[in-house]
């Protein structure tokens, strides 16, 4: 459903959807797969819902690949994780770049491979002109230590006579955070039936609508997301206010 017919139907277009993509590993070990098949197969659903995002009306999609918790997992899946999103970000540039796909990334890129982060930088500018859609990727993400960075950003500014720290406003914090300039999340999603935020943009979905489905990443498809976003556009966001 296009934002378009999402108007004509009377439903709440979502312009930032964010995803929690929960249940790689589950997917691949009921199989008797290894972990990382399941992590393959989760990079492929990626693809999909890529391509659906836009035809439902979603201009910023934002998507939680990998946590800062995450790197207590195997030395094995950690290493092949990073693979992937290095082979993903390779076979996807020239896709994106054509598709109108800009591509960013969030969180602390210091403890990543060289390589991985200058890749990273290589994608985010060839695509930086691209406007059908904004793919805002979470790798070495967590919600508290990205609050932290910008606490200390904001220490330093003071210390510095930048900032005079009674003049502080939400604003001026939020475009300290690693997503400055993007507006806040109208809907989270997590899949894989956990219902936890897992340290997933605690200030920036506030006052995001969430969604808990069951289904594991890799079997979750455009049909889904789009009966998701129709379920959305029926809900009544007052924001604390009342309704009229």
């Amino acid at each position: 459903m296009s934002k378009d017919l999402a108007s004509e139907a009377g439903l709440r277009p979502v312009n930032h959807l964010a995803i929690i993509m929960d249940g790689n590993g589950r997917w691949a070990t009921n199989r008797g797969w290894p972990r990382l098949v399941g992590h393959r197969r989760g990079a492929e659903r990626v693809r999909e819902i890529v391509k659906a995002a836009p035809d439902l009306g979603i201009k910023w999609l934002t998507l939680y690949a990998f946590s800062t918790e995450n790197w207590k997992r195997s030395t094995e899946e950690v290493l092949g994780l990073m693979a992937i999103f290095a082979r993903y970000i390779e076979r996807e540039a020239e896709r994106l770049s054509k598709a109108g796909v800009r591509m960013r990334f969030i969180g602390e890129r210091g403890r990543l491979d060289p390589k991985l982060q200058r890749m990273m930088a290589g994608i985010e500018a060839r695509t930086a002109n691209c406007d059908r859609l904004n793919l805002t990727v979470a790798v070495n993400y967590g919600g508290r230590d990205e609050i932290l960075r910008a606490v200390k950003k904001i220490a330093e500014d003071a210390a510095s006579g930048v900032l005079d720290p009674q003049h502080l406003t939400e604003g001026a914090f939020a475009d300290r955070l690693d997503t400055g300039g993007l507006p806040d999340p109208d809907l989270v999603i997590r899949t894989s039936g956990e219902t936890r935020t897992s340290n997933f943009l605690p200030w920036q979905a506030a006052y995001a609508e969430y969604e808990f489905t069951g289904t594991l990443w890799p079997d979750f498809t455009a049909e889904e997301l789009a009966g998701i976003v129709a379920r959305f556009g029926n809900r009544e966001r007052r924001f604390g206010g009342v309704l009229k």
